[in-house]
């Protein structure tokens, strides 16, 4: 006994050095062996990985939450992977297209400039299977030593007859607020245009609320149109708003006729005012999580010229879903008729992109946009959480501000998404990589046209946001460019982006 406490302090002594000198080598031997599924650059090299709640884009953490600081500074060459979940929601964009065409400036805090850049059609080439293209491109700027990188997925249209059948619950907002123009008159609208698309396969179920929940039609076969165009006149404004009873309503009705076979799809039509029952997203989500697991897809429609933007844009993106808002009867005929089949079947689920940068050559990069999608690099290839819900004929497009190294060249990036197959849940990807010299030399003057337009649209985004110029450019510019572009692409959508950014530039 007495020879082992004169051996301890020795023991401890020969400890401590030890653990001094395994610090003063920089770690422990897992330095030297990556592990086999950390993302490496094209020299093989284990790229750096931000840990559990790090920033991964400057000033943004991944709980999606914007941290005070947040500039538009170029990211930290700490960690140089970029992962988000894919979003295909363009309510921003129409929601703010509306504020500008009434002569008011949206507030800075509904812009998000993904759902800009969303919103306009993109000439990826489609894939030949279910899954999706990666395609990537790039041009340099003005400004020495930088570039823009262009990040498109692509999944595969579906003909009208193509499409599997649908169940699809609608749960229509009836309060007060809804009596106003161009609201309930408009979803009724909405409502027939879309019974009329509808095939012999397809069931709808009527959901109204206000202050309550009420069962205006259960699930019919469309087959029935005219029992289901006489209950959507049967929609009345009564009063108050209680979004949490009439989400959980619709859902339960959704998981009672819910069919295997079918995509079964909760449609939630609201200006999004709620002010009576639980009135934040994260308490009406947790009402109807166990129904919502049970591959119930959402899809929120806004309405109204007072519209309750963030409390729809996180149901949607926290309820597999997505947001789309609905001014005219042609909006209503774009979501309802000409992209029925992409907002309403589906070709991948929890759906999220990767782009790793090689730092040999990218010195920094910043993501415009996707500041409540981005999520934890090692969440990439977990399939339990959460990503986003992709329909066919969607493109999804994601912009970097990258700056690189002097005289750099070889690979740039590799971008990678991955899905899960909607029925089966099971996982796959597929990747593309691109390289300094596939660069454009000139953004403005050798680059796609649709390339300019996805610039136009995120700097008339970012300029709304933050006031500040894009990619070098002002107001003026970007709606000259717009012009030029609407000629180019004989896009109507470009055409009406012109005028836009006319319209933001005499607000001041």
């Amino acid at each position: 006994m007495k020879r082992d406490m004169k051996l301890r302090p020795l023991a401890i002594a020969l400890a401590m050095i030890a653990l001094l000198l395994v610090a003063a080598c920089g770690g422990s031997e897992e330095q030297g062996m990556p592990d086999a599924g950390q993302p490496k650059n094209d020299q093989g090299r284990a790229v750096p990985v931000p840990a559990q709640g790090q920033s991964t884009e400057r000033g943004r953490s991944t709980d999606g939450e914007q941290s005070a600081d947040a500039t538009r500074e170029p990211d930290s060459a700490a960690g140089q992977i970029s992962t988000f979940a894919l979003d295909v929601d363009t309510a921003s964009y129409g929601y703010s297209k509306r504020i500008l065409q009434e002569g008011r400036l949206p507030e800075p805090g509904q812009i998000r400039s993904e759902e800009f850049v969303n919103a306009f059609r993109q000439d990826y080439p489609e894939p030949e299977d279910d899954g999706f293209t990666v395609n990537m491109d790039g041009a340099r700027m003005p400004e020495n030593g930088t570039a823009l990188l262009r990040v498109g997925l692509q999944t595969r249209r579906a003909d009208a007859e193509q499409r599997r059948p649908a169940n699809l619950t609608f749960v229509v907002d009836v309060s007060g607020s809804m009596g106003e123009p161009g609201r309930l008159d408009l979803v009724r609208e909405a409502l027939h245009k879309l019974i009329d698309q509808l095939g012999p396969g397809d069931q709808v179920s009527i959901v109204a609320f206000s202050g309550e929940a009420e069962m205006i039609v259960s699930m019919t076969p469309a087959t029935g149109k005219d029992r289901l165009h006489a209950a959507v006149e049967r929609l009345a404004v009564q009063d108050s708003t209680n979004l949490e009873v009439g989400l959980t309503r619709g859902y339960a009705e959704a998981s009672q006729s819910f069919r295997p076979v079918a995509t079964n799809r909760v449609i939630l039509l609201s200006d999004g005012l709620a002010n009576v029952g639980d009135t934040s997203w994260q308490g009406i989500l947790g009402r109807v999580k166990e129904f919502a697991g049970k591959q119930i897809t959402l899809l929120c429609v806004g309405v109204g010229r007072d519209y309750g933007d963030q409390l729809m844009e996180q149901l949607a993106d926290n309820g597999d879903g997505a947001a789309v808002y609905v001014s005219s009867v042609d909006d209503a005929r774009k979501v309802f008729v000409e992209q029925l089949a992409a907002n309403l079947d589906l070709r991948a689920r929890d759906a999220k992109a990767q782009v790793v940068f090689n730092p040999s050559v990218v010195e920094s990069y910043h993501l415009i946009g996707y500041e409540n999608r981005q999520i934890a690099t090692e969440d990439f290839r977990d399939d339990a959480k959460d990503g986003g819900e992709i329909g066919p004929g969607h493109s999804v497009t994601a912009l970097y501000e990258v700056r690189l190294r002097g005289g750099a060249s070889g690979q740039l990036a590799t971008a990678t998404v991955r899905w899960q197959e909607p029925d089966t849940r099971k996982p796959a990807e597929t990747s593309r990589s691109l390289e300094v010299a596939d660069l454009s030399a000139s953004l403005w003057r050798e680059s796609s046209a649709r390339f300019q337009v996805d610039v136009v649209a995120a700097a008339f985004a970012e300029n709304l946001r933050t006031r500040e110029q894009f990619a070098g450019e002002g107001t003026r510019e970007l709606a000259e460019h717009a012009i030029r572009l609407a000629e180019t692409t004989e896009d109507a959508a470009v055409t009406e982006l012109a005028r836009l950014i006319n319209q933001a530039s005499s607000l001041g």
